[in-house]
This record gives structure tokens, sequence and C-alpha cells, in this order.
């Protein structure tokens, strides 16, 4: 399949040389030149401009920084560009809002359309072991699957449209408390006279056990 990406930073560089390793055709746009110089090391065909990436794509994958970038790059540079009836999937962590106003958009202009976050960070992204959360119609989430398979190790259909955002902002709060939680534990551990890797190999192997530790 002939996939355009966009956004080829941290995360997305290792997602688009997966996708390569699976046998689609990336074709791949970033604003920075070391970026594009290793997605052609990975197998990705470069092009200078977002639009002529989405040219001739059947699908379009983005991992942006924000909201605002989303909507000035499908607005700009994907409507109109990406041949009618391609399915698109923004992989960037947005608000819920931006992701539901992109997919209404872009579908009335006759693409289809999920928004599709991630979870596992870097390494993940270079190994093929995201989470994908996935928001977007049935008909989306059956044409987003496969390619999202190739870049992840759960691929978990949310709702509709704007509902894989909402889940990924959940999670986060969730990760959130346990930093929280697992510095205070290890302070007052400090403070009570217990050594903190003692602490950590007894509560890492503990009800206390978390993936922030």
């Amino acid at each position: 399949m002939k996939i355009a990406f966009i956004g080829l930073g941290n995360m997305g560089g290792g997602m688009a040389a997966n996708l390569v390793k699976a046998g689609h055709d990336v074709r791949a746009f970033d604003l920075s030149e070391p970026a594009l110089a290793a997605a052609r090391e990975a197998g990705c065909s470069t092009f200078p401009t977002a639009r002529e990436a989405c040219a001739e794509a059947e699908a379009v994958v983005s991992m942006l920084p924000n909201g605002a970038i989303v909507k000035a790059v499908y607005w700009d540079e994907v409507i109109g560009h990406a041949p009618e009836g391609a399915i698109l999937l923004d992989c960037s962590t947005i608000d819920v809002a931006t992701a539901r106003e992109v997919i209404e958009v872009t579908e009335a202009h006759g693409y289809q359309m999920a928004d599709a976050p991630v979870s596992g960070g870097i390494a993940a992204a270079a190994g093929g072991t995201l989470t994908f959360m996935v928001g977007g119609s049935d008909e989306a989430f059956a044409r987003a699957e496969p390619i999202l398979q190739a870049m992840g190790k759960a691929v978990i259909h949310a709702g509709g449209p704007g509902t894989g955002q909402a889940a990924k902002i959940c999670n986060n709060m969730l990760l959130a408390i346990h930093m929280i939680g697992t510095c205070e534990a290890f302070a007052m551990a400090e403070k009570l006279g217990l050594d903190p890797q003692t602490f950590y190999d007894m509560s890492s192997v503990s009800s206390g056990q978390n993936w922030s530790m």
C-alpha cells in the first residue's frame, strides 16, 4: 500500500520504518532534513512537501506536535492533495475537540479518518510494539487496523471520532497519578530510614509495582 507519513520525529521515524518493514511503499515528509535522511536510510521515499507525499497515497499517517499543526497540515496539505477516499490516520496526541473537528471536515471532503494516538514511547515506536487507541467509525477502523498493526502490538477501537484522544488523555492521567504516587512513596521511605534501592527491590515485586517504577 502507498502510505504518506507526515512527521518523522522521535516517534514518527520509527513508525514509518516499521511500515516499510511490513512491505508498504512509504512516502515520507518532515521539515527536518536529518529526519528525512534517516527515513531514506530506513527505506522510505521522501518528498519536499507534504502535498507531494500525499499524492497517489492510499493512506496518510501523521504524527505531529499539537492540534494547531494537525489542523494546518490537513487543511493545507492533505485535503485536495491525497486522493479522495484515502484513509487518514492521525497518531498525534491532541485535544478531543480538534480531533473531532479534523475528522468531520476531512470526511466531508470524501475521506475516511480516525484519531489513533499511541502509548509506549520511543522504544515501542522503534520496536513496533505501540498500543493504538483508535476513534472513528467502524468502517474507518476496519481500514485503519491492518496499517496500525504493522506499527504496534495492540490496536483497540475506543469508539466514535475523538474517543482515541479521550482514551489517551485518561490513560495519561493514570500515568501521572502513578508517577506522583511513586515519587511520594520513595520520599517517605527515605524519610523513614529505608534505603531507596532496597525499597525498590521490594516494591517492584509487590502490590505497589507500576509502570513508572
